[in-house]
């Protein structure tokens, strides 16, 4: 909640400061869509978050993985944070996205590089749990890239499952600091394609009926 006034407003400013990481050059505060029909297009990002936007290298093999499934697909990005994958998926053909950012400046970002680029897609600005907790729909792809050493995607799988979000053919992408075990994952899922990048561990989960 944001104070005002006085110790309050003081306490409330250092606090933020605390939290937020600030990013040495504004040049850093920017990312490119790599494939699809807005390729090579630039996309800035509000500075005054810690964000770290999924790597180009990162972002081409994962797409590499999904080109059999991206074209038509239903998405969320539940961190969305700078919307870098949710707004590849959509160059790259997905049917819709729908991110998940808390911060509003970040959110507001989001949402005019969808009418730059007349993306077809929606911004909720909210907490990612309570996002699930709300949630009633169901995605083919779900990008799952939270904030680290917060043992969130065990909790995110937790309400995936219980809301019905997910379905026997919705593949899972997750960053993390080190491999998920299947024990955080919804039950019958199962990763089925890993790599690392420098510190980030990330990979792609999807359903194994034999796991179930």
């Amino acid at each position: 909640m944001r104070r005002t006034g006085g110790r309050a407003e003081s306490k409330s400013r250092a606090e933020s400061k605390s939290r937020v990481e600030p990013r040495p050059q504004s040049g850093s505060n920017q990312f490119r869509i790599i494939g699809g029909q807005w390729r090579g297009r630039k996309l800035r990002f509000p500075g005054v978050a810690a964000i770290r936007p999924t790597p180009d290298r990162v972002r081409e093999t994962l797409f590499n993985w999904l080109q059999p499934h991206i074209l038509g697909a239903s998405c969320l990005d539940l961190f969305a944070g700078s919307g870098a994958v949710g707004l590849e998926a959509l160059s790259r053909g997905a049917a819709s996205v729908t991110f998940v950012e808390q911060e509003r400046p970040v959110a507001e970002a989001i949402r005019g590089h969808l009418q730059l680029l007349n993306g077809k897609g929606t911004v909720v600005e909210r907490e990612a749990l309570n996002f699930l907790k709300r949630e009633s729909a169901t995605y083919d792809l779900l990008f799952l890239d939270p904030p680290f050493g917060k043992g969130l995607i065990a909790e995110v799988s937790r309400l995936l499952e219980k809301q019905g979000l997910i379905h026997a053919n919705s593949l899972l992408y997750i960053e993390a600091e080190q491999p998920v075990t299947a024990g955080e994952l919804p039950c019958g899922f199962k990763v089925y394609r890993e790599k690392r990048a420098g510190q980030v561990w990330y990979g792609l989960a999807r359903f194994n009926e034999a796991e179930s």
